[in-house]
């Protein structure tokens, strides 16, 4: 991002969501520091909060990762007690993960320091200018 006012003119679209980008995404890193979750333990927590017990295989393609690695993170969340792991029932050779009693709860204290997060980064907008960006980022996410 360019410093001068007069650079900040002459600043892509492009540019300039992907500054605003980097600074939520570092903001956020440092609101998770006190749960020492790196992001795909973060985002596995999460889809495991969204969908509940679930298949490994099915936590790696929603973390779009190779099974491996998705089999690393769990041993990570599984290791401090946030994941719980049991055979499946419908097939022995498959494995299911569940978030454990701290594991949602790590996952509300994870859900409120974001949403705090982002309240902060975008409390400079007035009601109507929140307003607007929201519907033109559903538009471009839709």
């Amino acid at each position: 991002m360019h410093d001068t006012a007069a650079g900040a003119e002459d600043e892509s679209l492009l540019e300039a969501f992907w500054a605003v980008t980097r600074r939520l995404r570092h903001r956020t890193r440092i609101a998770l520091e006190p749960w020492n979750v790196s992001p795909s333990q973060s985002r596995a927590i999460g889809v495991l909060t969204r969908h509940g017990e679930m298949r490994l295989s099915a936590l790696a393609e929603h973390l779009r990762i190779a099974p491996r690695s998705a089999t690393e993170v769990v041993d990570d969340l599984q290791q401090r007690g946030l994941v719980s792991r049991r055979p499946d029932p419908a097939d022995r050779r498959a494995t299911l993960v569940a978030l454990t009693g701290e594991g949602e709860a790590t996952a509300t204290a994870i859900h409120d320091a974001r949403t705090a997060e982002g309240e902060r980064l975008f409390a400079v907008l007035g009601e109507a200018d929140r307003a607007e960006l929201t519907r033109i980022l559903r538009a471009l996410r839709d």
